[in-house]
């Protein structure tokens, strides 16, 4: 068998997108054609988010994406340490948004 050919893609990175845009909350849907992955910011005391970007792909770019983010996670974790979700680990060193422990009350 002979093995694919690997074709060279030449990426290019405008001014703006190289700026980045930061989202603490990714909204998933799907349909049997698509999968649409939603990135919005939540921030305290704001009941409304809006969506800052949204990425439409394929089922199996989708997956890759997936596999890609896997692979990724692990060797950042194997470098920097396991990356611990909100609530575990030291309760001292916490990131994120806290629930609120008496109401009207902000952490």
């Amino acid at each position: 068998m002979t093995e694919p050919v690997q074709q060279q893609i030449n990426i290019e990175l405008g001014e703006k997108e190289a700026e980045g845009i930061y989202s603490n909350l990714a909204i998933i849907t799907h349909s049997p054609a698509e999968f649409v992955i939603d990135f919005t910011r939540v921030l305290p005391g704001v009941p409304k988010a809006k969506v800052h970007a949204r990425i439409i792909m394929t089922p199996q770019h989708t997956r890759m994406l997936l596999a890609a983010l896997k692979d990724n996670i692990e060797k950042y974790e194997r470098k920097f340490g396991e990356i611990k979700n909100v609530g575990e680990g030291d309760a001292d060193h916490v990131l994120g948004f806290q629930p609120q422990t008496k109401p009207g009350r902000v952490n």
